[in-house]
């Protein structure tokens, strides 16, 4: 079995290539999507469809529903889960998507969280968020500008570690030694002129609102409400957006095309800055690529 990934930026292809090496190369797919591990976010996060997945088994992918708690632990159980299928098949594995923090978590590791009685996670529940924001920001002011006042999960889980270790948590994963899950990982990244990668934002954001992105937010609105932090993603803000009146359709497309144009700008600036010895270039040349490793 040999492991892979496909990084670029969104709408630069990942998808298409990935099913077509996964179909020529005896692969199963996960995908490295913080918006596609979702169910029923399904034109929101332009997820490829159950046809277009076809008979290839595809990880990451409608594994919960929007108002469940999502971690990158949670990734982790995933990609475990992935590869141990398959090895079980022998098949090889292509990980692809463009939220490459999962990645670099995932060969760089994640400290070990230390266990947590009912007691202690009772306790926090007594704080109320300002008091709490505070004992963060006086023992740990690294980690209190890193986070909003009102982050209530991370406030609680930097809680949860101060404590059960009677330290901060910047000191107590310092002292750690972290473990890496994938080694020896061979990245891939797609090339894309900056015009032609805009326009295939231009053209993914008009086929979204075709195939009923409205009608999508709407529905997750009502059995969701605002509150889940998926519903304030790039798409789904701003439908909401237009749904209160603040945008016209045409002002909609024009945004959605904007906020995604400059997340494509992050991530290529992202994975330049943290991964090493990537083999970048078009998709066709990816393809050749990729395909004679995989099975070779």
């Amino acid at each position: 079995m040999k492991e892979i990934a496909i990084l670029g930026p969104t709408a630069s292809g990942k998808t298409a290539l990935s099913l077509e090496l996964a179909d020529i190369c005896n692969a199963v797919i996960l995908s490295l999507d913080s918006l596609s591990i979702y169910k029923e976010i399904d034109i929101a996060s332009a997820k490829p469809t159950k046809q277009e997945r076809g008979n290839i088994p595809h990880f990451g992918i409608d594994e919960i529903y929007i108002n469940e708690h999502f971690s990158v632990t949670l990734f982790f159980d995933i990609y475990k889960f992935s590869k141990s299928k398959a090895k079980r098949e022998n098949k090889n594995l292509i990980i692809v998507g463009g939220t490459s923090f999962y990645l670099k978590s995932l060969i760089d590791g994640l400290h070990p969280k230390p266990q947590i009685s009912q007691d202690i996670k009772n306790k926090i529940k007594q704080i109320p968020i300002k008091e709490a924001f505070e004992i963060v920001k006086s023992n740990d002011p690294i980690y209190a500008e890193k986070i909003s006042s009102n982050d209530k999960y991370r406030i609680e889980k930097w809680l949860e570690i101060f404590f059960a270790t009677n330290k901060p948590l910047t000191t107590y994963f310092n002292s750690l030694h972290k473990s890496p899950l994938a080694k020896d990982l061979k990245i891939y990244e797609i090339e894309l002129d900056r015009n032609e990668l805009k326009n295939k934002i231009a053209l993914r954001t008009n086929k979204m609102i075709q195939q009923g992105l409205i009608d999508e937010v709407l529905y997750l609105e009502k059995k969701y409400t605002r509150i889940p932090k998926a519903m304030s993603a790039i798409g789904i803000k701003e439908t909401l957006e237009y749904l209160d009146g603040y945008l016209n359709l045409e002002e909609l497309q024009t945004k959605i095309t904007n906020k995604t144009a400059q997340l494509a700008k992050r991530q290529s600036t992202f994975n330049k800055s943290q991964f090493k010895d990537i083999i970048k270039s078009d998709t066709k040349t990816l393809k050749t690529l990729i395909s004679t490793y995989l099975n070779s």
